[in-house]
């Protein structure tokens, strides 16, 4: 059984992006009451802290960091159609970018063996100048910046929310040192996110993109896991592994269109931990991002940190992986062999 610590707080429900919208406050209160059960009860928890201006001006400008900030205290403010801040947005889109830092610290120093961090505001959308898609802060870029700062050689960022994680791809784009590889419904919101987007100048190869069609199963996601996903991770070699863990590609999920079931992200966290103990020592950390269900939420992340804690081999089947799959191992044959 492995020392899987976890992230949740209270403070995160401060962001409240308007009536009716799906990033609900009751996503993480559904969550909150899953880890005060057993057995996640009794698992460590670490508590967040703000992130500093620095940290996150490894990944934001500095009129990013200001426009969000000026939101605070405001009853709302309106970044795009989709993206709002209330007055207590900042403060928890801080506390959410420096939990993520807090847990990675923890892991890579050997206090907890991985973890998961139930983060609200979301993180992927955010662009380096701009707030998008629900997201204030990119947590996953900054704690991935973070990492890099502290030493950490290569760091693998695997996206396995429904969207294209826009922000994090423009980000690494051109960074060898972060692969960024992303499964997602396409063609789909954002609109980015095509198997020939690979990265640019040094960072050509280390940006990998699966699009897949509105309808995909899970036999076909954990294929195009077992066929594209695990060969390049391993070529890359990373030593952390951060999961954009969204669990909107869910069949129950209001806002998209792929069908995999709970169980598919118990086998998706299965994969990633082989990555990690194969190239990493075991260090992964899987941080919130979609998922509007809240049943099919709760239970994902259920399954997901149960795999966490006691790993299994992973049930990545023998089903063709598709089209998105083979694009993309076509656009990467150049840089990996796969």
């Amino acid at each position: 059984m492995r020392n899987t610590g976890l992230v949740i707080d209270d403070r995160f429900q401060l962001h409240d992006p308007g009536a009716g919208h799906p990033d609900s406050p009751q996503r993480l209160a559904a969550l909150a009451r899953l880890f005060d059960a057993d057995p996640f009860r009794a698992l460590p928890r670490v508590r967040p802290r703000e992130a500093a201006e620095a940290e996150l001006a490894r990944v934001h400008s500095a009129s990013h960091v200001a426009a969000v900030a000026a939101s605070a205290g405001r009853a709302m403010t309106r970044f795009d159609a989709d993206t709002g801040a209330s007055a207590g947005s900042f403060l928890a889109a801080r506390l959410a970018a420096g939990a993520a830092i807090e847990i990675a610290d923890a892991i890579l120093e050997g206090s907890l063996d991985n973890g998961f961090a139930a983060l609200r505001p979301p993180g992927h959308h955010a662009e380096p100048d701009h707030p998008m898609g629900f997201c204030l802060f990119n947590n996953v870029a900054v704690v991935a910046r973070h990492l890099r700062a502290r030493g950490v050689e290569r760091v693998l960022v695997l996206d396995w929310d429904v969207h294209h994680g826009n922000g994090t791809h423009h980000t690494f784009y051109a960074d060898p040192e972060v692969m960024y590889v992303s499964l997602h419904q396409y063609p789909f919101y954002p609109g980015t996110g095509a198997a020939v987007e690979i990265g640019s100048g040094a960072g050509q190869g280390y940006t990998v993109n699966v699009p897949l069609a509105a309808g995909t199963g899970g036999d076909t996601y954990l294929a195009a896991m077992r066929d594209v996903v695990l060969p390049t991770a391993l070529r890359f070699d990373p030593r952390f592994v951060l999961v954009s863990a969204g669990f909107d590609a869910h069949r129950d999920d209001p806002l998209a269109q792929l069908a995999l079931e709970s169980e598919d992200y118990a086998e998706l966290t299965s994969a990633m931990v082989e990555i990690a103990d194969a190239c990493a020592d075991g260090r992964i950390l899987l941080l919130l991002e979609g998922g509007y269900d809240l049943a099919a939420l709760s239970e994902s992340v259920r399954v997901s940190v149960e795999r966490l804690r006691e790993p299994k081999a992973a049930g990545l089947g023998t089903a063709e992986a598709g089209a998105g799959a083979r694009d993309a191992a076509r656009a990467l044959a150049p840089y990996w062999k796969i």
